[in-house]
């Protein structure tokens, strides 16, 4: 396949790297790291294994040209571009598939190219850009698919088989919507409580038995905004966050690294987006108001 890979940060490279090595055409839009990448390829560290790939690097998306899939993990900041960046890559063939944080991104996405071209993706991965060109791992990833409306289709399958077939384990999901309100239950803790909680890593948190607290707290709220939303997350899903957030030790979220490097932070469609949906649901969700307030102040 022919794929474009929108949003070369630590998810789009890993996950572009890894199908390029399966033999697919990849091609890369990038922007500060295209020289280096140009001359250098990537440096992907997978758990303890180094690998420098050559790849094809790209400035613009008219030098791309129409792709198979378009894999978008743009941060959600740079939303605004998405019909520059995105619109020379789309054919009559092409699927769009979004791995962005957050709400909101996949309608968007349909209202620009419509609901037939696109799907939602979500990461569960620990991997962080550490230099320009070089990323690093420290565990397994895990890829859900869902259908923007419906049940899992053949094509959803076929795009689960394709990451599984470069050794990315994806999972194909039966509602979009409880996919992303379960991933919010890791984001919105976790990410936002190591920036307000004192640009802090994830094991700095979980030392803090104050923080820890208030992350159930405000896993309580989304799992009862999901619940008016028509979406059940067990408590043990809740428990697992907080279990894979102790392996993690010292890991820096992504919002956590754009906050130190002064970058603007996905405050919009991580805390705002899940705030207003629980509001409009009627459910009172008085940490998730605080959190989202103090990002907002603390924030780019």
């Amino acid at each position: 396949m022919k794929i474009a890979i929108v949003g070369a940060g630590a998810i789009g490279t890993f996950y572009g790297v890894k199908l390029a090595q399966a033999g697919h055409a990849v091609h890369f839009l990038l922007r500060s790291d295209y020289e280096i990448v140009r001359e250098r390829g990537f440096e992907v560290h997978d758990c303890g294994t180094l690998s420098r790939v050559a790849v094809n690097a790209h400035r613009t998306p008219e030098s791309i040209g129409v792709c198979d899939l378009v894999f978008i993990a743009l941060k959600t900041t740079a939303n605004a571009r998405y019909s520059a960046l995105i619109a020379p890559l789309v054919g009559p063939e092409t699927l769009v598939l979004t791995v962005q944080n957050g709400l909101g991104n996949v309608e968007k996405l349909c209202e620009l190219f419509g609901g037939s071209r696109v799907l939602g993706g979500i990461c569960y991965a620990t991997i962080n850009r550490t230099a320009p060109g070089v990323v690093k791992t420290n565990g397994r990833t895990l890829l859900w698919l869902a259908e923007p409306e419906g049940g899992p289709q053949e094509r959803t399958r076929a795009l689960a088989e394709l990451f599984s077939s470069a050794g990315l384990a994806a999972e194909v999901q039966d509602s979009l919507t409880a996919m992303l309100w379960k991933k919010l239950c890791w984001n919105v803790p976790f990410n936002g409580l190591c920036i307000a909680g004192g640009n802090i890593d994830c094991a700095q948190l979980m030392a803090s038995p104050e923080l820890v607290e208030l992350a159930w707290a405000l896993m309580r709220e989304l799992q009862a905004a999901a619940r008016a939303l028509g979406v059940e997350i067990s408590d043990a899903h809740l428990q697992k966050q907080v279990d894979v957030t102790v392996k993690c030790g010292a890991y820096l979220p992504s919002s956590l690294l754009d906050f130190r490097a002064a970058r603007p932070v996905e405050v919009e469609s991580i805390w705002g987006e899940p705030l207003r949906a629980a509001r409009r649901a009627g459910v009172s969700a008085p940490h998730l108001e605080t959190l989202y307030w103090l990002l907002k102040k603390l924030c780019v």
